[in-house]
């Protein structure tokens, strides 16, 4: 396998890989994914969640990066979790897939997980397959989503506003 460096991004660097993650999510604006990353890599919550990437030796520029946290759960205590799964390389992006998802189990055993739990959104065959590989199995549970009208957050409130008109209004 290709030589990689794969470290945590510090918050200084997440602006450098917008262009990245903006591969697995085209839609995604700077400022969006400025507040996200931010939330993940806050120095009030250590280890706890983060972002990695893997750069090519000798390259400065990451190649692939997750995004992760640590979440208690019911049945298995703390869990691992594992999101937003980026592989970009012209060379072989399967060997940098391979290279993020051995850091999960590395990682999971450093902040005392007992499982991780990966979650991969459309992506490339080579993410799912990775992870195949590494042991990962499809869980007994279904990941449902409903969307929301589009909520505005009052700063500091911790609650939202419906931007298109208020429940009143509604009726």
């Amino acid at each position: 396998m290709a030589a990689f460096s794969i470290g945590v991004l510090s918050r200084d660097e997440i602006m450098a890989v917008y262009p990245l993650v903006r591969e697995a999510v085209p839609t995604l604006d700077l400022p969006s994914w400025l507040r996200f990353a931010r939330q993940l890599t806050g120095s009030r919550r250590g280890e706890q969640c983060g972002i990695v990437a893997a750069s090519r030796e000798g390259r400065t520029f990451p190649s692939g990066l997750f995004c992760y946290r640590v979440e208690n759960d019911l049945r298995l205590g703390r869990v691992l979790v594992a999101d937003h799964f980026v592989a970009v390389d012209l060379l072989d992006p399967g060997a940098v897939v391979a290279a993020l998802v051995e850091q999960l189990d590395e990682l999971a055993g450093r902040l005392g997980c007992t499982a991780v739990r990966s979650l991969v959104h459309g992506g490339t065959p080579d993410t799912a397959e990775s992870l195949d590989a590494a042991g990962h199995r499809r869980e007994d549970a279904m990941l449902l989503l409903k969307r929301l009208r589009k909520a505005s957050h009052r700063r500091g409130s911790g609650h939202g506003d419906f931007a298109e008109g208020s429940a009143a209004a509604m009726g």
